[in-house]
């Protein structure tokens, strides 16, 4: 999924003669803490909510406020695993997503890419989980592919893990199974390290839980 499949329509962009005080009360309503500023129609920065509560005068526009105002964004073909990279980079809430010739196409906010990569990398479905922890240079995805397909199941997603300052890195795999016995005697088998794993169903149970509570925060 491309950046400029995520961009949504629910958050509009400040323009550079708004008023900080504008600026929080939008910023209140549509529940982010970053929002776009745009001038002439293009695109000037990214104000956070932090930096116009350093401010006294927040009835002076951001012009007046803001001399110069960051500006993180993604180009609309990028990827959605990119867009994700460059909001942790920057710890925002919401990303300008520009075209080629940086004029500005929307945004998108953390909650919507949260919600669309939970679908995309099959949290909610049912399942057991696995955690491996190995040499990044052992790493062989047919190979533990074959393993869980081996014991009648399936992988339903992957995703992997650095350790800091190491070579090591945790492989967390999503299968669709609940009962990992079998599964986990094979890794042991082939002298894998399964670090942990998640197999009831109230423990499913509980990731949707604490899937659903995040996402309740997110809108807070």
């Amino acid at each position: 999924m491309r950046a400029i499949d995520l961009i949504t329509d629910e958050i509009p962009p400040l323009i550079h003669t708004d008023s900080g005080e504008k600026a929080l009360s939008w910023m209140e309503e549509f529940k982010v803490s970053h929002l776009p500023v745009l001038k002439n129609g293009n695109f000037v920065g990214v104000v956070s909510e932090s930096d116009i509560l350093d401010h006294l005068n927040l009835d002076e526009d951001l012009d007046r406020l803001f001399q110069h105002l960051p500006r993180p964004f993604i180009f609309g073909q990028a990827h959605m695993y990119d867009v994700i990279a460059k909001m942790a980079e920057f710890k925002l809430s919401v990303i300008p997503i520009l075209d080629q010739q940086e004029n500005y196409l929307g945004c998108c906010s953390v909650y919507h890419v949260m919600t669309l990569l939970a679908n995309t990398g099959s949290i909610k479905e049912n399942g057991g989980i696995l955690v491996l922890e190995m040499n990044a240079s052992d790493y062989i995805l047919s190979q533990i592919a074959q393993i869980v397909e081996s014991n009648n199941a399936r992988i339903l997603s992957v995703f992997m893990t650095s350790h800091l300052d190491s070579t090591k890195i945790d492989v967390t795999l999503k299968v669709n199974s609940y009962d990992l016995s079998s599964i986990i005697r094979t890794f042991e088998r082939y002298d894998y390290l399964v670090k942990a794993s998640f197999q009831d169903r109230d423990g499913d149970e509980d990731m949707q839980w604490r899937y659903d509570t995040l996402m309740q925060y997110l809108k807070l």
